[in-house]
C-alpha cells in the first residue's frame, strides 16, 4: 500500500520507502505506549487480506492550538479494500472505540481537497472543514468532529 503510487498522491505525494514505512510501524506503535490509543491494521473478515489502516493518533504536524492537541483521524485503504464500505466501517469502529474509552472529544483530521472519497466519509461521521492549512507542499482541508 505504501508503494502504490495512487495511494499516495492524496498523502504526502510520494510512495513510501521500506524505511519510510518501518518508521511508520514502529510510530504506530508508539501511540498505543504514550496515548493508549493509535492505529488499527484493517484486514478482510474472509481470507484476512490486508486493506488498510484506521484509528486516531498524534501525529505533531505543527497546525497549530486547534488541531494539533486533539487526536487525529486517519484512515488510509488499499486499493483491494476500496469501495466496499470497509473505510466507514472501520473508522466509525475506531471513533466508537475512542468515545468508550475516554467519552465525548474532540478529533481533527485533514484532507487533501481532491480527495472526494475521504470527505464524503468524514461528513458522513460527523465532520466539518474548520479551514485549510499548508501542509508539505499542499493545502489540505482541516476538519473537526465532537463526539
Amino acid at each position: 500500500m505504501a508503494a502504490d503510487p495512487e495511494i499516495a498522491r492524496f498523502i504526502g505525494g510520494r510512495t513510501a520507502t521500506r524505511e519510510d514505512a518501518w518508521t511508520k510501524l514502529l510510530r504506530n506503535f508508539g501511540h498505543w505506549s504514550a496515548f493508549g490509543y493509535g492505529v488499527f491494521t484493517v484486514r478482510e473478515r474472509i481470507g484476512d487480506a490486508f486493506v488498510g489502516e484506521v484509528g486516531l493518533a498524534h501525529f505533531g504536524r505543527g497546525l497549530g492550538d486547534m488541531f494539533d492537541p486533539f487526536p487525529e483521524a486517519s484512515w488510509v485503504l488499499a486499493r483491494l479494500g476500496q469501495g466496499k464500505g470497509y473505510a466507514a466501517e472501520a473508522v466509525k469502529a475506531a471513533h466508537d472505540w475512542l468515545a468508550n474509552r475516554k467519552g465525548p472529544t474532540r478529533t481533527v483530521c485533514i484532507i487533501h481537497p481532491d480527495n472526494s472519497a475521504s470527505i464524503r466519509l468524514a461528513e458522513e461521521i460527523g465532520y466539518r472543514a474548520f479551514g485549510q492549512c499548508k501542509y508539505r507542499g499542499a493545502s489540505p482541508t482541516m476538519f473537526e468532529r465532537v463526539g
